[in-house]
């Protein structure tokens, strides 16, 4: 908290200020931070303007969800004190919990350069770098913070929880046993350790592990520890019990982030964006010409279908040959939001681009994915499942990419994206919505198959369950489509995964090697009986429906 020495107020009717922050203080002075939250509020209400008590207020307001209030509650402190780290620390904290990641990091990096020793600054960025899927830098904030102050028990936990998820099982051990020496009940630590578990198919150490922390965290914590608990009753069969957990941390995550993602009139669901998008492609359009442009790869390919539908497996199968590189579900194509597209999914006449203004988005474009620390002088694969959006986009700037489309049963999408916590975006709202979920999965492949029928791209299909049945040649035929030999290494892709990281989240899977994950949809048909009629022209269409899958 900031501690900056205040002025007197001593307009009628408002309260004494020095009076106000001594009791502040003897609440601070004992520990009692919400006690002292609340008097600032009151202070506050009754008209002082003080750095320690906005900043007090905002916290208040930033434990409540209201992330929004406790921004503009920290830029009036900051305003009074100016350069105060403190203050600019929990600037950055509530821009990470707004989703504002790149704003927010911003924010940390130029505290931490003003003051080093700000341990809890280092702290937060690891969180921001963690949101960016910058995994490997957010271990090293996390570090930099418990070299300055080693009772942090979030970033023991943290890395434990990084650790887990990449498969070191005994690392992750150790990193959570130092953070829960410091706090029983640190949440990523405690998901580290019920992470190893489900992985190692106990889900009976798992949910006692998570079980007496349901009631003890709030926020992002108690969605990914109810996500948890649901997968540790799935271990154990328990699929009714299981589901009830994943519908309330889906509900937890919209009432925490109903502020930041609901849509709204001034605000379209993703649903209506790719709708809107869809409506646009009508008629088959030519090629537009496309020159070199600096820093392009040989080959370019896009990976894309749905989330939860095998593109994690196919981008670590092919990052495994020599002279690939990928990268996984990183906004490459940024540079092209509010230029080519906007927020309601309007576009211009892409076949009409002004070529200079082609050319920038192109070189853009690959500018992006250098800083990324991908390297193109060979093929370059940029997976993204939600990709399917920007086909368009795509046809219009690189009319010679590749691109990858993956299908797996509707059915088991739709019930892996709604178990799964995903990083806050609009799409995520989506997903915290079982109906909803089933419809954006339709209005996403009616792009997708419109798109294929307009645009002038070359397409592949690779099906999901030919890929954990006939490895080899389903490989193959992906590999010539894309002008890449056959190598033995396409069969070391979970080696290749162990190497790079995978943080999306079929970490797990596809660490494990060829994971043969259809079917799942079945033990919860029930549950899913409210969807299937909106999901079933898609079985049938990819030629996922049997008389066992269809229902009267």
């Amino acid at each position: 908290m900031s501690n900056r020495v205040v002025r007197r107020r001593t307009k009628s009717g408002r309260a004494d200020v020095a009076t106000s922050r001594a009791a502040i203080e003897r609440a601070l002075a004992a520990g009692n931070v919400p006690r002292a939250a609340a008097l600032a509020e009151a202070a506050l209400a009754a008209g002082a303007s003080d750095p320690m008590i906005l900043n007090l207020a905002a916290w208040q307001h930033e434990e409540a969800g209201d992330y929004r209030g406790a921004h503009a509650l920290l830029r009036r402190a900051l305003a009074l004190a100016p350069g105060d780290v403190l203050i600019a620390g929990s600037i950055g904290a509530v821009l990470r919990k707004e989703g504002r990641h790149d704003e927010a990091l911003a924010v940390l990096d130029r505290v931490v350069a003003a003051e080093p020793r700000h341990a809890a600054a280092w702290l937060e960025r690891g969180y921001t770098l963690d949101s960016l899927k910058r995994e490997e830098e957010a271990g090293e904030s996390y570090r930099r913070a418990l070299a300055l102050d080693s009772t942090l028990a979030p970033a023991y936990g943290r890395l434990a929880d990084t650790a887990a998820r990449r498969g070191r099982a005994d690392e992750a051990r150790d990193q959570a046993a130092r953070a829960l020496a410091l706090d029983p009940h640190e949440p990523a630590a405690c998901a580290a350790l019920a992470t190893v578990a489900i992985e190692a198919r106990d889900g009976a150490a798992a949910e006692a592990l998570l079980r007496p922390l349901v009631d003890h965290v709030r926020g992002d914590d108690r969605t990914r520890t109810l996500t948890l608990l649901g997968d540790a009753l799935d271990r154990q069969d328990g699929t009714e019990a299981a589901f009830d957990c994943y519908r309330d941390a889906q509900a937890n995550f919209r009432e925490v982030y109903r502020d930041a993602l609901e849509p709204g009139p001034d605000r379209p669901s993703h649903r209506a964006f790719i709708e809107r998008i869809a409506a646009q492609l009508d008629a088959p359009r030519a090629p537009a010409p496309a020159g070199d442009v600096p820093g392009a790869a040989g080959t370019h390919v896009f990976l894309l279908g749905y989330p939860r539908s095998g593109t994690t497996l196919v981008e670590n199968v092919l990052a495994s040959a020599p002279g690939v590189t990928a990268l996984e579900e990183r906004e490459t194509l940024a540079g092209t939001d509010g230029v080519l597209v906007q927020n309601d999914g309007a576009m211009p006449d892409l076949a009409a681009l002004d070529p200079a203004l082609r050319d920038r988005l192109r070189a853009d474009y690959w500018r992006r994915v250098a800083a990324m620390g991908a390297a193109t002088a060979g093929t370059f694969v940029d997976m993204n499942p939600l990709n399917g959006a920007k086909l368009p986009i795509i046809a219009a700037l690189f009319p010679q990419a590749r691109v990858l489309v993956m299908r797996r049963d509707p059915r088991d999408v739709v019930l892996s994206c709604y178990r799964i916590n995903f990083t806050p975006s609009p799409a995520a709202w989506c997903f915290s919505d079982l109906e909803e979920t089933a419809r954006h999965y339709d209005a996403l492949m009616t792009l997708t198959e419109r798109a294929r029928a307009t645009l002038p791209l070359a397409f592949h299909e690779v099906r999901y369950d030919r890929l954990v049945t006939d490895f080899a040649p389903t490989v193959r035929a992906m590999a010539d489509f894309i002008g890449l030999p056959w190598t033995d290494d396409f069969e070391r892709f979970d080696r290749t995964a162990q190497a790079r990281g995978v943080r999306t989240a079929s970490a797990t899977q596809v660490r494990r090697g060829l994971f043969d994950g259809r079917g799942q949809w079945r033990r919860y048909a029930d549950q899913l009986a409210p969807v299937l009629p909106i999901l079933q022209p898609w079985v049938e269409r990819f030629g996922f429906a049997d008389r066992a899958s269809l229902r009267e």
